[in-house]
Order: structure tokens, then sequence, then C-alpha cells
């Protein structure tokens, strides 16, 4: 969906199903942004250290819902690199609010979108770090039976910076319904121009 996007705004786009991808250090060294869509799986020293030092020296990281926070659940450096990690989703898919954090209206990736977009998917219990920059935030509320007491918010999108590097995050995507929705690919299309070298 993202790869027409990325040609219009003059990327030469590269597409690769090997996580090898990332010890190669001539392709990283020429890279701009990484769109990253892989769940689960699991990387090894040199591809997390490829992955690390590409961003380290200023390739952007970019991605949504699993493809990029429940990735690589075993690699506490990935983990670290990327801010958070996917824990739950209560109520599988399910119609939900995204808010956006009133102090970063004015942020690039969020600017005059509305204050509140609803979508139907799966919404993340996320554990995070307080590196990022949380542009918006989801509230999991408590159901019949849910071993939590009170509502819990969560980011939902997220900025943050490694070393000279741009990371972006959105949580919701996990269907193409979400995806299509004109704020959350616009969010998603910012995100990617954001955090590109």
């Amino acid at each position: 969906m993202f790869i027409p996007f990325l040609a219009e705004h003059g990327y030469d786009v590269v597409v690769s199903d090997d996580l090898d991808v990332y010890t190669d250090t001539a392709l990283m060294s020429q890279t701009d942004v990484i769109l990253q869509c892989w769940t689960m799986g699991s990387l090894d020293q040199d591809q997390v250290k490829g992955l690390r030092t590409a961003v380290e020296s200023g390739v952007g990281l970019a991605g949504w819902h699993g493809g990029v926070v429940d990735s690589f659940r075993q690699s506490a450096d990935y983990l670290q690199l990327v801010g958070a990690q996917f824990a739950a989703h209560p109520g599988g898919i399910h119609e939900y609010a995204i808010d956006v954090v009133a102090a970063r209206g004015d942020h690039d990736i969020v600017r005059d979108l509305p204050t509140t977009i609803t979508v139907e998917d799966e919404q993340y219990w996320v554990l995070c770090d307080p590196c990022n920059e949380v542009l918006a935030t989801t509230t999991v509320p408590v159901r019949d039976g849910d071993p939590w007491s009170a509502p819990i918010t969560f980011p939902a999108v997220w900025t943050r910076r490694w070393g000279t590097g741009r990371i972006f995050v959105c949580t919701p995507g996990h269907h193409l319904p979400t995806l299509e929705m004109p704020h959350i690919r616009t969010i998603i299309e910012r995100g990617l121009l954001w955090a590109s070298r």
C-alpha cells in the first residue's frame, strides 16, 4: 500500500523478505528509511547489530502494529531500539478511540488531524519506555472479567530519536480497513517522511 506513496516522493524502494538485508552495510548506508513489516520472528546478533548501527547512523525506522512492536520479542537490543513491546490486545478487534496528545498537536505527523480518531482494530497494550515522544494515546477500558481495576492509557503513536536516526511507530493497523482510513493512512505517510534521513 505504501510503496506507491514512497515512489511518488522520490524514493527508490527495495523490498526484502530476508532479515539479512540488515547486515548489508552498503545498502544500509544508502538507505533513508526502513519500513519494517515483520511480525514476531527472530533476529540473530548480526542482523540486530546491522539494524541498530544503521538507525544510530541516521537511517529512519518506521512501521505499524505487529510489524514493528510485535517483532523479535527475544531481542532486548531490538526492543530497546523501538521503545516498546506488544503485550496484549484485550477485546480483540473492536471500536476504540485514538486521542492526539494536546501538547503534541502541532507535530508534523498529527498536525490538523482530529483530536480523536475512532478505529475498529486490535487495541494494543504496550510496554514502553520514557524516551518515546508520544503523539497519540488510547485507553483500554475495564470489561467484565478483566483483572485490572481501572482504564489504562497507552501510547498509540510515537516517535523517538536513536543516535542520529528517527523512529516512528503507529500501533493501529492490524488489517487493511484500518490502513485505508484516511487519518491513519495520513499518520503513517507523514511518519515515514518524518523518520526518513
